[in-house]
């Protein structure tokens, strides 16, 4: 068996750039070249595909569950192995496992988690994101509000620790919850930080963001609004180049013509990147879930309480990329980009991940002419086939 696989028979975009009558040439779980396929070295393995669309694989920082597995119902290795393999169906090939608000023993069990997942190589594993408990109550959405708490010295030494332990951590924090102080020690030990669940003026976010958070979280939903006087943190995050945020493509969280505005504003060095904040129904027929005692029920395309709070989405990425080109007009490859390139660039993972260049782990799907997924790939491995 040969260590070099040739994938060819579909149109190559990288990236950046379409490549035709070419073959992805993988060695070792990476990308070794994008060549013609004339010249596909004879030592190598072929994959012949049926037509259609090769493209990198999908990266998705906000994923509560799958599978029939919510993340904070059971913080366990086997869940994120359980989640992970759940979204491989719709072409998700890494994900960071969510955890939003909880208690502090469950925080810890979700940090035990993330360390054996590494430890056992759960593919498509790439981290963990920790929505919360250091959030604003009046900007909760569907976080408990009894268990939302400013940060304490222990949570930033724990986090800190964390961090060592895992090849990428994400924070969602409110800016009037934690300190610039605070928040500047996260960045340092290399934690993301976003800003997300927050009420905060202008003011006291662009602190947030001179001390080293970096992102947004799912924008526009549960944050204060662009106004005419006071931008909130919806206008700051427009207006500072440097910040990446989240947003859920699904039609219900964001009206088309606010996330045309999104996308104008976000063309910097700071994107806009799609995100699911799937919970566990996501590849199963679940019509109610439990989070924290509470019932979700999924309906009509959305998930919510009982007094209509949005929880979460039902919406998984490659539907989140097919609304952007179908329903928002954008050009399939600015949306795959928005589902790959972008959040590596936000968790600053592009050199290995997001494109299909050489170096670049070879995680990437098969897609249909008409946007459907016929296989995912990751690090080199089929892991599903329509």
């Amino acid at each position: 068996m040969s260590d070099l696989l040739a994938i060819t028979g579909a149109r190559i975009f990288d990236g950046y750039d379409w490549h035709d009558d070419a073959a992805l040439l993988v060695e070792f779980g990476h990308v070794a070249a994008v060549v013609p396929s004339s010249a596909i070295p004879a030592r190598s393995e072929t994959a012949l595909l049926s037509g259609g669309m090769v493209v990198p694989g999908f990266i998705d920082l906000q994923v509560n569950g799958g599978g029939g597995v919510l993340f904070n119902n059971d913080p366990t290795v086997e869940s994120i192995r359980t989640i992970c393999a759940a979204h491989w169906q719709f072409g998700t090939t890494a994900l960071l496992p969510t955890l939003i608000t909880d208690t502090v023993e469950v925080n810890l069990a979700a940090m035990q988690a993330g360390h054996e997942a590494v430890q056992q190589g759960v593919p498509g594993f790439l981290g963990l994101h920790l929505e919360g408990p250091h959030l604003s109550v009046a900007r909760k959405g569907t976080h408990d509000p009894s268990l939302i708490r400013p940060m304490d010295e222990a949570d930033l030494a724990r986090l800190v620790a964390l961090r060592a332990d895992l090849p990428n951590l994400l924070v969602t924090v409110a800016a009037e919850t934690v300190s610039p102080r605070q928040i500047s020690a996260l960045a340092q030990a290399g934690i993301i930080v976003s800003i997300g669940h927050s009420d905060a003026d202008t003011a006291t976010v662009s602190a947030a963001f001179a001390a080293g958070a970096t992102m947004a979280t799912h924008l526009f939903n549960a944050m204060s609004q662009l106004g005419n006087r006071e931008p909130g943190v919806v206008g700051t995050v427009l207006t500072t180049d440097h910040v990446h945020a989240g947003i859920i493509a699904d039609g219900i969280h964001v009206h088309p013509a606010s996330l045309q505005i999104a996308m104008r504003a976000k063309t910097s060095d700071g994107r806009l990147f799609l995100v699911t904040d799937a919970m566990s129904q996501t590849g199963t027929d679940l019509t109610t879930l439990e989070l924290n005692g509470r019932t979700i029920t999924r309906s009509a395309g959305a998930l919510r309480l009982a007094d209509g709070t949005l929880a979460g989405a039902d919406l998984d990425m490659i539907d989140a990329v097919r609304f952007m080109v179908t329903t928002i007009g954008v050009p399939f490859e600015e949306a795959a980009r928005m589902a790959s390139l972008y959040p590596a660039s936000a968790m600053g993972i592009e050199a290995q991940y997001g494109h299909l260049r050489p170096g670049a782990v070879a995680s990437l799907v098969h897609l249909t002419d008409d946007y459907r997924v016929a296989s995912t790939w990751v690090a080199g491995q089929e892991v599903h086939r329509a």
